[in-house]
């Protein structure tokens, strides 16, 4: 029930995140390189704070001894480029579509790693990676209301790089730890990426204050919940359950950002949700 309970937390960040993420940039209240660094470092600040909070009462005498993991410049590599790929999307791409190809891209990567390290998949398993994977290549076909090429190469690649930064939280002993040593070093990748082109002149409060709810909230303290849940998850599992999102996104992009809900975008998700549907029964 933990596990599940906190998954299902996490899921609905994620979704938050299209959704803050697109709000800011759909309504042009932040440049893009903009939104990004500012939700990266405001991430790692906010870690920062809660990691200090967390060692000082483990260091007191009736604290058990926690393990250290202050992350990796590998991780970070990962983060920031989910965080840069997501962020330059979402100014071609609406929130729905999206979340869509960017758990897309998540769910391959991911298995893929799985399989490559001995996990075996259910003949059912194959079968709800077809169904996830046509919904996936029927958004993507060219025609009227396909995603511009590059927002959706872009969120594919994010897709890519999210995927491995799970794959790599598997073996996270410290959640906390781990999460905010690699914000930080992602800010300085993100800020050596992208710090020439961002126009601070750009940011309103509303954009400022998105970011930093994206990065303090929903990706900070969600990622940290998601690093704590992955080692009960195994890749498959954890990927199959991110296809979530993008239902949640859809909808959450129709209530409050007034996307709209095509036939492709819901042919899509209904694909995607027998393949979730699908993988989840037991054999």
């Amino acid at each position: 029930m933990r596990t599940a309970s906190l998954t299902t937390i996490t899921l609905i960040f994620f979704a938050a995140n299209s959704l803050l993420t697109r709000g800011a940039l759909g309504h042009a209240l932040i440049d893009a390189p903009g939104f990004t660094i500012v939700r990266l470092a405001t991430g790692a600040l906010a870690l920062a704070i809660l990691l200090r909070i967390s060692r000082a009462r483990s260091a007191a005498p009736s604290a058990g001894s926690t393990p250290r993991d202050n992350g990796s410049w590998l991780s970070a590599l990962w983060l920031a480029g989910y965080a840069v790929g997501f962020t330059l999307a979402y100014v071609r791409i609406g929130a729905s579509v999206g979340a869509l190809l960017l758990f897309g891209g998540v769910q391959v990567t991911m298995i893929g790693i799985g399989i490559a390290r001995g996990e075996r998949l259910r003949p059912v398993d194959w079968i709800a990676l077809a169904f996830a994977t046509s919904g996936l290549v029927s958004l993507t076909l060219p025609g009227a209301t396909a995603p511009d090429v590059v927002g959706a190469a872009l969120m594919i690649g994010a897709g890519a790089c999210w995927g491995a930064y799970s794959i790599a939280g598997r073996d996270a002993r410290d959640p906390l730890g781990a999460t905010a040593g690699n914000f930080w070093r992602a800010t300085i990748l993100a800020v050596l990426a992208l710090g020439w082109s961002a126009h601070p002149d750009a940011a309103t409060p509303n954009g400022l204050a998105l970011a930093t709810v994206s990065g303090a909230v929903t990706s900070g303290v969600g990622y940290t919940i998601w690093y704590t849940v992955l080692p009960a998850l195994g890749a498959w599992r954890a990927a199959l359950f991110q296809l979530a999102v993008p239902v949640l996104t859809g909808l959450g992009a129709a209530l409050i950002l007034s996307e709209p809900l095509s036939g492709r975008l819901l042919a899509a998700a209904i694909l995607v949700g027998i393949g979730v549907y699908l993988s989840t029964k037991r054999s």
